[in-house]
């Protein structure tokens, strides 16, 4: 058990038959009162953000995340096709609960699925991807001075802003927290 004082950003455990993830902890103590420990957790099953306030002393139960690193195969129209490189098995993984990860998968990449108690919860990716653009602006003359940006779109179809020397066909890494422009490749 984990004593709700010690909790820490990146901490897992149970609650109320739900996984969170501690994102921050906040501890309030006054002289008249008992301790009062805030945690803003996000559900690893639902991705939802949440606080969570607890007495001091209060136990909560730790929960171990696995991470498996499997190579993504392909779209199977409702699910993606994730396989074991070492084991060569497969799991589906419903399109659903991928809308943000979709944004910066390939087909081949090597991922991380995490997992409680062979419960699958998502994807971990990378914290950025190299992306090839397909389609951009053309850059306007006298644009460049400044740190203008123009409309480019990658392989996986996602919409990024970037620089105006960027050209199509080149590649570019984004960061996967916000999706914006990081730098060449």
């Amino acid at each position: 058990m984990i004593i709700v004082n010690d909790l820490r950003p990146g901490i897992t455990f149970v609650y109320e038959n739900n996984i969170y993830s501690v994102i921050e902890a906040s501890h309030n103590k006054t002289a008249m009162r008992q301790m009062i420990i805030k945690a803003k957790a996000r559900n690893l099953r639902s991705g939802a953000i949440i606080e969570i306030s607890f007495t001091g002393g209060d136990k909560v139960e730790p929960a171990h995340i696995d991470k498996k690193e499997m190579q993504y195969l392909y779209d199977s129209g409702d699910a993606l096709v994730f396989m074991d490189t070492n084991t060569y098995e497969q799991i589906e993984i419903q399109k659903s609960n991928l809308t943000w990860e979709l944004n910066f998968l390939k087909p081949n990449d090597n991922v991380n699925i995490s997992s409680y108690e062979n419960e699958i919860l998502g994807l971990i990716l990378p914290d950025k991807v190299t992306l090839q653009i397909i389609e951009t602006e053309p850059a306007i003359k006298g644009d460049t001075a400044t740190n203008a940006l123009k409309n480019a779109t990658v392989e996986t179809g996602l919409q990024v802003r970037v620089p105006m020397f960027i050209e199509q066909d080149e590649y570019i890494i984004v960061n996967t927290s916000d999706g914006k422009y990081h730098s060449r490749a």
